[in-house]
């Protein structure tokens, strides 16, 4: 029974329609329930009714939002509903919904009266609607989700049209990368924007430090740089003020943290402030983790988009290396105004520093810092060369089969890792899901 539901599922999206009620009906109120919704707005339960005939978001996920995830995306949301609301006497495609579906296995005994409570706790917070309860997502919807929208374990943000098609099957990297700009979050905006995009410091930062903005239109020196090692970044802070007073640059420099090892993130953030070393630093961990969620969906949407290996993609390749250079330890940036002058590893950054006076502080005399910064940092890069490593989370659905190295352009070595940064959760229900689709 189960099975034939599952296809019939399958059917109903390559079948025309002339709204979507019928495919949310069959996504959300498989039990024929009256009012199978709960709008956040009023903290009432509804029918489908209001998202008749709009594009509707299905932010599909667990019971694993943190709190900065969730707040940064009630900001993306709400702006994109200023956004819309002007534009009411437009088509229908400019007027949409987002409905979070929780997907939970609620038949685990002791375990089930605590998800309940999160799922409630969780559901109050939210602006938007949501399944009033989850099992109004059946067995059969689960296993479409996970198998044709190749949701694991992380959230996706599904978009049908008003009509009930696929728009774009995961439009979460776009908001996180462009927020309510990705309005109306379909594939072809998707592609849109990616070819308005150049490399510039805006693309690392926008949206997260305003500080960074004006040293941008100030056309100031700027280092941003990361890594987890207190040591690192007590030298490189101090040789790179050494050197930007010997070479009378106006340098600003920001320290942000890594993609993961929040606990050894802090200590490095507690050196800076404890030792007072002259570098600005965010203190706030949503900043950090919405600078590196940024990073990462802009590959996530390359690989979506089929682009993540496009030889003449320089963004593409770009944020590639910083992904990279991060896993391997530390990374910089140097930048002047919006122009990124150098993407490199850490290790190198800090030579090139230390080696200013007895090398090419004359190229820099002669030629300026920037050309003597870069030459300099390439010709060190040139010998070291370190290797690249990307690291895909199982959870993340849909990871490429194969990838190129941003520095070499050949195909990299396919590993298994098993890692464990004392500081994440693992939902141990999705390891060997319970709720895994039939073969077909």
């Amino acid at each position: 029974m189960d099975s034939e539901a599952y296809e019939m599922l399958r059917e109903l999206f390559t079948t025309p329609h002339i709204d979507n009620m019928k495919v949310l009906k069959a996504l959300i109120s498989a039990k024929d329930d009256t009012l199978p919704l709960y709008d956040g707005a009023t903290k009432k339960r509804v029918s489908l009714e209001p998202l008749r005939r709009k594009n509707v978001l299905l932010l599909i996920s667990g019971l694993e939002f943190s709190h900065d995830e969730l707040l940064i995306l009630e900001q993306i949301y709400n702006e994109s509903r200023a956004h819309t609301s002007s534009r009411l006497d437009n088509r229908y495609e400019n007027r949409y919904e987002l409905v979070w579906i929780p997907i939970l296995d609620l038949n685990e005994g002791e375990s089930t009266q605590r998800k309940q409570r999160q799922f409630e706790e969780l559901q109050l917070t939210m602006p938007w609607f949501s399944v009033y309860h989850p099992s109004v997502i059946s067995k059969p919807v689960i296993w479409f989700i996970q198998r044709e929208w190749k949701y694991k374990n992380k959230p996706i943000l599904v978009v049908l049209d008003p009509q009930g098609r696929v728009a774009c099957p995961n439009a979460i990297h776009m908001m996180w990368i462009w927020g309510s700009a990705a309005f109306p979050f379909t594939s072809a905006r998707e592609e849109a924007l990616w070819k308005e995009e150049t490399w510039r410091l805006e693309l690392l930062v926008d949206g997260i430090d305003s500080e960074i903005l004006n040293w941008i239109k100030d056309d100031k020196f700027i280092f941003l740089y990361g890594g987890n090692d207190p040591d690192w970044v007590r030298k490189f802070v101090r040789e790179a003020r050494r050197v930007a007073v010997a070479s009378q640059i106006n340098l600003e420099m920001v320290y942000v943290g890594k993609s993961n090892k929040s606990d050894q993130v802090q200590k490095v953030l507690d050196t800076i402030s404890r030792e007072k070393l002259p570098s600005h630093s965010w203190q706030e961990h949503s900043m950090i983790w919405f600078f590196w969620t940024r990073l990462e969906s802009m590959l996530f949407s390359k690989i979506q988009l089929k682009q993540a290996d496009d030889d003449s993609d320089l963004v593409m390749q770009e944020v590639k290396r910083l992904l990279s250079y991060d896993k391997m330890g530390g990374w910089i940036v140097l930048a002047r105004g919006s122009r990124i002058i150098v993407n490199g590893h850490a290790n190198t950054g800090l030579q090139t520093l230390m080696e200013y006076e007895d090398i090419w502080r004359v190229h820099a005399e002669r030629d300026g810092f920037e050309p003597g910064f870069r030459d300099h940092y390439g010709k060190l890069h040139a010998v070291d060369n370190p290797c690249c490593r990307f690291e895909f989370s199982h959870a993340m659905g849909r990871i490429p089969e194969k990838l190129r190295c941003p520095e070499c352009r050949r195909y990299m070595h396919m590993l298994t890792t098993f890692q464990c940064c004392h500081d994440e959760t693992v939902d141990e229900a999705f390891l060997v899901s319970a709720l895994a689709p039939p073969t077909i």
